[in-house]
């Protein structure tokens, strides 16, 4: 198991198991495209990739500001790369989303 790639079953939703298996076996410094629906209201929606250099995966732990019970929080898995430009981003997957080595 890649020490770069935390449990993935700490998530609020589970993460399909084909896409669980590839983020295990990612090193950093591997290419690849992560897609993903963009929706604005119900009438538009298109796909959207971006590529770069993957560097990690963790938590993202969502939630308003406020002293709260921990059932409210939501997790999500969060993918952490190096675009072309040197730029560092990341992405919060969602049941769409797709990553690939390319």
């Amino acid at each position: 198991m890649n020490p770069n790639v935390p449990s993935l079953p700490s998530a609020t939703r589970s993460v399909r198991p084909e896409l669980a298996s590839l983020l295990r076996d990612l090193t950093p410094g591997r290419r690849i495209r992560i897609t993903q629906m963009v929706s604005i209201n119900t009438r538009r929606h298109w796909l959207t990739a971006v590529e770069g250099l993957f560097r990690g995966v963790n938590f993202l732990s969502t939630g308003i500001a406020t002293d709260r019970v921990p059932e409210d929080d939501i997790v999500v898995v969060t993918v952490h790369f190096t675009k072309d430009n040197g730029e560092l981003s990341s992405v919060a997957l969602d049941p769409s989303s797709r990553v690939e080595i390319i």
